[in-house]
């Protein structure tokens, strides 16, 4: 109960993802995890190839199709406020986790904001940003939605409770740019190369709340479920619509090379 990661929070981790034997940017996700480490103040004793060769060793362990989630963790045990680096360890889970339904999905505009990157550890994936989360997501619950959409510290659309957020008005793409309020999704990432060298023009700016009223199409991207459309925000009832099946199909021809 006094391993720091455990009782301060300072545990950091990262999401990927297996498909039938492809895993699509693993370095980058083990990349990002070292990089979370260190925001956090800790001393990895693994490197990003040793957490590739783990991972690909665990992933032998269950059958060609399985659909899998893959956890690497890094935390410390010691330390009281700050961390002691060398005292940091790992982890890695993988497991059986089937990709969610593509019938889509429904969100609100929560009361909860990202924060601020000097108020919260903005640019690492640490566990201790995650109530913040929860919390959007629960009340979304409590209203009859699947999830949140969240604002930035100064009022612009950042995200989904979880996950990256995109739209489109009049053929175009838009998402919110980065602003050190939320990270710039590996997914997210990935689906902008995607979309632009198929010829889709995509736009990183600030986008206000009411301009989802008025989108064609809204779908989010995150490791979890990858490519998602939002069928519903608050009252309006949005199509699944022709430039989100292209991005997904885009991204799963992608996967196919990453095995």
């Amino acid at each position: 109960p006094r391993d720091h990661g455990f009782w301060l929070a300072s545990a950091v981790f990262d999401g990927a993802r297996a498909l039938a034997g492809a895993v699509p940017d693993l370095d980058r996700h083990c990349q990002r995890l070292i990089k979370s480490s260190q925001l956090m103040g800790m001393l990895p004793s693994v490197t990003v190839d040793e957490i590739i060769k783990l991972t690909w060793e665990g992933i032998a362990q269950f059958p060609d199709d399985s659909e899998l989630y893959i956890c690497p963790i890094l935390y410390p045990t010691g330390g009281f406020i700050t961390p002691e680096p060398e005292s940091t360890e790992f982890i890695l889970h993988i497991g059986e986790s089937p990709l969610p339904s593509q019938d889509g999905f429904s969100a609100c505009r929560s009361s909860f904001r990202r924060p601020a990157r000097d108020m919260a550890p903005t640019e690492a994936k640490a566990s201790c940003l995650y109530p913040n989360v929860a919390r959007s997501v629960r009340e979304a619950n409590e209203k009859g939605f699947d999830t949140g959409i969240l604002m930035d510290p100064i009022g612009n659309v950042a995200e989904f409770s979880y996950a990256n957020l995109f739209l489109v008005l009049d053929d175009k793409v838009h998402t919110p740019s980065i602003n050190g309020t939320f990270l710039n999704g590996i997914t997210r990432q990935r689906i902008i190369q995607l979309l632009r060298s198929d010829g889709i023009e995509v736009n990183e700016r600030s986008i206000g709340i009411e301009e989802l009223a008025q989108a064609n199409e809204l779908f989010a991207t995150g490791n979890y479920a990858k490519v998602t459309p939002c069928t519903r925000f608050e009252e309006h009832a949005l199509q699944i619509g022709p430039i989100y099946q292209r991005a997904r199909e885009l991204y799963y021809k992608f996967t196919e090379n990453c095995r």
